[in-house]
């Protein structure tokens, strides 16, 4: 939906509207030209590892209708950065595309900064910001990033290559929703200590906890992150705990959860800048983009 009223600025970038693509869903930058038909504001490709990657084997993806909700352990499938950046040089104007990134899978974790910076070079020309992924459960060992000193190290090897990049680009930590509050508050410390841009909340859970799907079926699906509507309230709950701790410095980008327009307000009303969606595509559509941008536009009228 192209309105002008819609638009909002967000660490230093001009957005076409607040919705956006999470990432997973178009890994490899193969469906920017539809996205944006579709009515997104922004896009946010990957996550993008240096060497592609075959991910997990399948079945790694299901769905739990009863629960509108999804569990993958899809495991970083993608083809690579530098097959991704061929086709972002063809990618579509007046579309705020994001670069999410990571480590592959057979990287270790203390070397995981390398992979980070080189997917970081070879997107820099062609990407709005970079959004660091260390929250996928799919990823053995992944998380363990999101400790404070090894986040602290991850984000001053970033923020160092940025400030060498010209020009610089917004970066974004995206973090998982299974965090504790205190956490969260070394979260907010490090967000402000290495004056990265922002926060992404939420990614998947690893919780199984509230839902109407057997317990068996549950089980028999096996590991992998849940997303969708299970993760709403929580995924809310972090949004709000940041934008509290942090008394609004720095923006956040919320998702998790959001099946129509009244999901995507309660984030933004919870101190979002941003939303994103994917799972909710699966069940309302992909009408739910306009519809999101129609309620925006409504609320925003006198």
């Amino acid at each position: 939906m192209v309105d002008a009223s819609l638009e909002v600025e967000i660490a230093g970038l001009r957005f076409p509207n607040r919705v956006g693509l999470a990432a997973g869903f178009d890994k490899d930058a193969r469906w920017l030209h539809e996205m944006k038909t579709l009515g997104f504001g922004f896009v946010e490709i990957g996550t993008l590892t240096p060497i592609g990657q075959e991910g997990n084997p399948k079945p790694r993806l299901f769905r739990l209708p009863a629960d509108e909700g999804v569990i993958n352990r899809m495991g970083f499938n993608n083809g690579g950065v530098a097959d991704a950046v061929e086709r972002l040089k063809q990618r579509p104007e007046n579309l705020i595309v994001g670069g999410n990134i990571g480590k592959n899978k057979v990287t270790p974790n203390g070397e995981a900064l390398h992979d980070y910076v080189a997917c970081f070079d070879a997107l820099h020309a062609h990407v709005d910001y970079f959004a660091l992924n260390v929250s996928s459960p799919n990823t053995p060992g992944l998380r363990a990033l999101q400790d404070k000193e090894p986040l602290r190290a991850l984000l001053d090897a970033v923020v160092q290559r940025n400030r060498l990049a010209s020009p610089p680009r917004p970066i974004f930590l995206k973090i998982a929703p299974d965090l504790t509050n205190g956490q969260l508050d070394d979260v907010v410390e490090l967000v402000q200590e290495s004056g990265i841009s922002g926060v992404i909340a939420t990614n998947t859970t690893i919780e199984r906890a509230n839902l109407s799907t057997d317990a068996d079926i549950v089980k028999e699906m096996g590991a992998g992150g849940l997303s969708g509507a299970p993760v709403r309230k929580r995924s809310t709950e972090v949004i709000h705990y940041l934008s509290r701790a942090s008394k609004g410095s720095f923006p956040i980008i919320g998702v998790g959860g959001i099946c129509n327009a009244e999901d995507a307000q309660e984030k933004l009303d919870a101190g979002a800048s941003l939303v994103q969606v994917y799972s909710g595509l699966i069940f309302a559509g992909p009408g739910l983009v306009k519809s999101i941008n129609r309620a925006l536009l409504n609320r925003n009228r006198p």
